[in-house]
């Protein structure tokens, strides 16, 4: 698996407001995705003071989680994951290759498997998916500040 990161600073205040990596090849994509993410949001509470509560911390990994692996299982190609901190929140983008769009389905506890955009859709303070030229794009909002009073 390769992780290619491609950082972007905000200009006004150097705090890195966005990290992009592309998840391809064989190995621990997941497991690589919410180290990643994790290592985001730290960064951001650690050295640059932006208040990140450990509710954040969690559902961003669970979030990521979910997303790159309904990625992985059902998209060609690479994976690209954008973590974006806009005022308050943070985005979390997923893009595969498969233009199919995911739609959650009706609650089943029967069910094995397949609950992921269900679980996003219930954690995240806003998801949309969006298709794109080359696949789709799934963008989750997370309150860096949440403390799980929702």
């Amino acid at each position: 698996m390769e992780a290619v990161p491609a950082g972007e600073e905000d200009p006004v205040s150097g705090v890195p407001r966005r990290a992009s990596y592309v998840l391809d090849g064989e190995g621990a994509w997941i497991a690589e995705a919410r180290r990643l993410a994790a290592a985001f949001l730290t960064r951001a509470q650690v050295e640059d003071t932006l208040p990140v509560s450990a509710r954040a911390m969690e559902v961003t990994q669970l979030v990521v989680s979910e997303l790159v692996t309904n990625a992985r299982k059902y998209a060609p190609g690479p994976v690209r994951l954008d973590l974006r901190i806009a005022g308050d929140d943070l985005e979390v983008m997923v893009r595969d290759g498969s233009t199919t769009l995911p739609v959650a389905g009706a609650a089943n506890p029967d069910r094995v498997g397949r609950h992921g955009l269900e679980i996003v859709l219930a954690v995240a303070r806003g998801v949309d998916v969006q298709p794109e030229p080359t696949g789709k794009r799934i963008t989750a909002l997370i309150s860096l500040m949440e403390t799980g009073d929702r």
